[in-house]
């Protein structure tokens, strides 16, 4: 399916690893310029050297989105690079796990600047050059957790919640010039993952890695976990002319885990 992306400019926060990385390299792959940044310069520079092999332009900024400054420059840069900004996605690192008990005040702070505010201020910095396109669009990647809460994770089942909350009321604030929808990932086979996998390997849990990761597929109707490529394709299609009467949309991406409608 040819998505006409060719040529389009994409920043894609949080992206030199996890799924805002195989969103950045779906798109990439279709031909759009990609803008990805990350807090680690060695992992952000791995990222943006891999990524050039793709269809488009890639350029990577060092980029801490807890920090309005920070994502402002991030959208400078594309813009001074590429002259605009056709569509933005939305990503941000995990939060801390743990239950009401467990955390503090300043965890609850740090989580809300880490998924709503980066994606709030992404969108203030580049609404204008957003609308001043004839195919802007917003993509922002949640969780499943957004419609079933995950146990010992109350931070994301909590401050998520809001990135739907701007989602749903951007859909129909920015209309019909800029289409805003969400995905709901559940377990991919990220580095995070990865690492859990392994530790748990470790301790003894599990004899393989494979008999690890296997383990989160429990629940799981299509009986594995998903390839981040998965997720990135699924942001691409939202992006595309192909997805063009697509607004408000929350995306599950999860092999069918979600038992809600």
């Amino acid at each position: 399916m040819e998505l006409g992306l060719d040529g389009d400019t994409v920043v894609v926060t949080a992206s030199s690893a996890g799924l805002g990385r195989a969103s950045a390299a779906a798109l990439a792959d279709e031909g759009a310029n990609v803008v990805v940044c990350g807090r680690d310069p060695e992992r952000l520079a791995a990222t943006e050297s891999e990524l050039s092999d793709l269809d488009g332009d890639v350029l990577g900024v060092e980029t801490d989105i807890t920090s309005k400054r920070e994502v402002e420059s991030l959208v400078e840069a594309a813009v001074e690079e590429f002259g605009g900004v056709d569509h933005v996605v939305t990503s941000a690192g995990g939060v801390p796990p743990g239950g009401f008990a467990d955390l503090t005040e300043q965890e609850w702070y740090g989580a809300f600047d880490m998924l709503v505010m980066s994606a709030v201020w992404t969108v203030r910095a580049a609404r204008p050059h957003l609308e001043a396109s004839d195919a802007g669009t917003i993509t922002c990647i949640t969780s499943t957790s957004v419609r079933e809460v995950i146990d010992d994770l109350i931070l994301s089942n909590a401050v998520r919640r809001g990135v739907i909350g701007l989602v749903k009321s951007l859909s129909r604030e920015l209309a019909p010039g800029v289409r805003v929808n969400a995905v709901l990932p559940g377990a991919h086979e990220t580095s995070r993952i990865e690492e859990l996998v392994e530790a748990a390997v470790e301790r003894g849990d599990h004899e393989t890695y494979e008999e690890g990761l296997d383990s989160w597929s429990d629940g799981i109707p299509l009986g594995r976990v998903g390839d981040p490529r998965e997720l990135g394709d699924v942001v691409a299609f939202l992006a595309s002319d192909r997805a063009s009467f697509v607004t408000g949309a929350c995306v599950p991406v999860d092999g069918g885990r979600l038992r809600s409608a």
